[in-house]
């Protein structure tokens, strides 16, 4: 399965709980697929636009709060609201947009989401109270269902996963126990090639203290 195949998947089953959560009770794949495709669109749009502001604001990747609001602005998530340089005109900064996309985030539309993809008690439901338990998401859920175990140790290393440790290669049959020390060994060789004094020509005479024409003036 490509790259791009597994996102999908793991979209699909976000883009279909948005939609149960709206109220729909069935649509066709070719629906569903271009609803997946946009929403993917929009959040690399998002990523993307985000990371350019990060890098135009402080010339690092690390976004801010601020390098998320801009890019929600550009990418249309915050509205009503004026441009950045019209607030700089009036002098005057519109919260209009954050304060619908918090209300939005608290509401109900929101809370139904989370309510069908299984992150909040449904009415009736018992709910544990023991301390510090969280609900699983359906991924969560889905990987616990197909590894026997119920362990993480058959996803580490890929993208549902924990990412593996590196551990050293070693090399069977030479002088460097590992790559790395075979890199070091390799270095060392072209430093010692590369420095002067092994590329100095030479009369051909020794000038050891032993020789017998050392002393020839």
């Amino acid at each position: 399965m490509s790259s791009q195949a597994l996102f999908s998947s793991l979209l699909r089953p976000v883009v279909l709980q948005v939609l149960r959560a709206a109220g729909f009770q069935a649509a066709r794949p070719a629906v569903v697929d271009t609803l997946v495709d946009f929403t993917a669109r929009y959040l690399i749009l998002l990523g993307e636009t985000t990371a350019a502001y990060s890098l135009t604001n402080h010339n690092d990747l690390t976004p801010t709060i601020l390098d998320v609001r801009l890019a929600l602005q550009d990418v249309g998530a915050l509205r009503p609201q004026v441009s950045t340089a019209e607030e700089h005109f009036r002098d005057a900064e519109d919260m209009r947009g954050v304060e619908a996309f918090l209300a939005w985030a608290k509401g109900d539309v929101n809370k139904e989401i989370r309510r069908i993809a299984g992150l909040t008690p449904s009415n009736g439901e018992v709910v544990s109270l023991e301390a510090g338990e969280e609900r699983e998401d359906f991924l969560s859920v889905l990987k616990k269902k197909h590894s026997k175990t119920g362990e993480e140790s058959r996803y580490q290393g890929t993208i549902l996963g924990k990412s593996a440790d590196a551990k050293p290669i070693p090399i069977e049959g030479g002088q460097s126990e590992s790559i790395q020390a075979w890199h070091r060994n390799l270095q060392g060789k072209m430093s010692l090639a590369n420095s002067p004094s092994s590329t100095r020509p030479t009369s051909g005479v020794a000038s050891d203290e032993s020789s017998p024409l050392t002393d020839i003036g």
